[in-house]
């Protein structure tokens, strides 16, 4: 076959602003106008829209190792380092079964009494009647946790500066991929300068984490330790240094806790617009907890509180586009992508599709249960197209802890709080790496009388 369709323009660079403003909508539109495949130009560069999900498992699962990572996430190295997000090859592998032990099953269930003593504790903070950006208390409170989990630190007084940070990063991150970024960068604007102190603040924290652990000298099983007396065997037998530690720390304490707080923060609002939803959850968290924090072993009796964490990610999936960069030339749904083009799968416009969903913009839990019970998933993709941690090789290496602590999380705040949308505010999505607010949501908390 030829050239699949798309928008054709004289000048590339005619619709450019219109991507950059609105790429959810860009995206959306380029689906249900062109199908399941549709390509169009960029900055001389071919790119490709895949729209359905045995296409999105072809690049991400059957044909991965035709494909590197997308541009962007090259990018964000001037952040990240080479951790797991950014690494490729044998590296990359190397460093993901590193890691592996501190995803694993038996030890994300440990992991499980932190998570609901945290969430406690940030629920005690709370008064009632009071108004809050739900977005910085997620982050504040995943951010927490990760930090202790897998690094056993304590980084509670300094979240504040650190999501500063981040949304500076964030902010600028639309600039890195222009051409010259690098140059760019050193220009001294203001919001240059803002962001390269932000980059050393957190490049602080990372090292602070690392040299504390080594002062201390003690036994642990969690991540940081695993990468500390990690040894190259396949190399000189030499430990990681302390720039391949930042790198893999600073990737996982970013990406474990942005992703998760951003899902949440969509939840209460979701919640909030939803009150019988929010009815049915709080009447499952009554029944099966009685009013006791949750544990890991109640995971099973939490059905609809999985379900509603899991409609808030179909809907506002954190990870909203995957991107990669074609290796060779690859066959893909009955077309050749050209070596160097660029692939985008958005679980985004995927799980807003009415032929995988029906009524694809309702928020309803019920859809992931059958007979009041966890629907069986199907093989990736899943029957309903649902990917909110990727797939294939690359696939999330903390998508177990991420749901246990999303089900935790919600079920020990709702215990005691319901939340309600303070009303007037404009609730903006911004799609860069993650899918956050653009100025995060105000809700004013109403105590559940009794309960907690």
């Amino acid at each position: 076959m030829g050239r699949p369709p798309g928008p054709r323009y004289g000048f590339p660079r005619k619709y450019l602003p219109t991507m950059r403003r609105d790429p959810l909508g860009f995206l959306t539109r380029l689906a249900r106008q062109y199908g399941d495949v549709a390509c169009f130009e960029q900055m001389g560069l071919e790119m490709y829209a895949l729209n359905h999900p045995d296409l999105a498992k072809s690049v991400l699962v059957t044909q991965a190792d035709k494909f590197k990572k997308s541009r962007a996430l090259q990018r964000a190295r001037i952040v990240l380092g080479n951790g797991l997000l950014t690494s490729e090859g044998e590296y990359h592998l190397r460093q993901r079964r590193l890691a592996l032990g501190a995803f694993h099953k038996q030890r994300v269930a440990v992991y499980a009494q932190v998570m609901a003593d945290y969430a406690a504790r940030a629920r005690k903070r709370w008064k009632d009647g009071a108004t809050l950006n739900v977005s910085a208390e997620m982050h504040r409170l995943t951010m927490a946790i990760v930090a202790k989990v897998l690094f056993d630190a304590d980084v509670e007084s300094e979240s504040q500066e650190i999501r500063e940070g981040l949304s500076v990063f964030l902010r600028i991150f639309p600039r890195m991929m222009l051409p010259r970024s690098d140059w760019l960068l050193k220009v001294p604007l203001p919001m240059h300068r803002k962001f390269h102190r932000s980059r050393e603040r957190l490049d602080a924290t990372i090292y602070r984490i690392i040299e504390d652990r080594r002062k201390r000298n003690v036994e642990s099983d969690d991540l940081l330790s695993m990468l500390l007396e990690a040894r190259d065997s396949e190399g000189d037998g030499g430990g990681m240094t302390d720039e391949q530690l930042r790198d893999e720390v600073m990737t996982l304490f970013l990406a474990g806790h942005e992703t998760t707080a951003n899902a949440l923060t969509w939840t209460w609002m979701l919640l909030s617009e939803n009150r019988d939803v929010e009815v049915k959850l709080h009447a499952e968290l009554d029944r099966a907890l009685g009013g006791r924090l949750p544990g890991a072993n109640d995971i099973a009796d939490l059905a609809y509180c999985e379900a509603v964490f899991a409609e808030a990610m179909r809907l506002y999936p954190p990870a909203w586009l995957i991107g990669r960069e074609a290796l060779e030339d690859v066959e893909i749904g009955g077309y050749t992508i050209p070596k160097g083009s660029v692939v985008f799968v958005s679980p985004f416009v995927m799980h807003r599709d009415a032929r995988f969903f029906p009524e694809p913009q309702r928020f309803n839990p019920e859809r992931w249960l059958e007979d009041g019970k966890r629907a069986k998933p199907g093989a990736w993709p899943a029957k309903t197209a649902f990917f909110p941690f990727g797939g294939g090789p690359r696939r999330c290496i903390g998508e177990a802890f991420a749901w246990m602590e999303g089900v935790l999380l919600i079920a020990t705040i709702a215990q005691k709080w319901r939340m309600q949308l303070v009303p007037g505010q404009r609730i903006e999505l911004q799609p860069i790496i993650t899918l956050r607010p653009r100025r995060g949501i105000r809700m004013t908390l109403e105590a559940r009388s009794g309960r907690g």
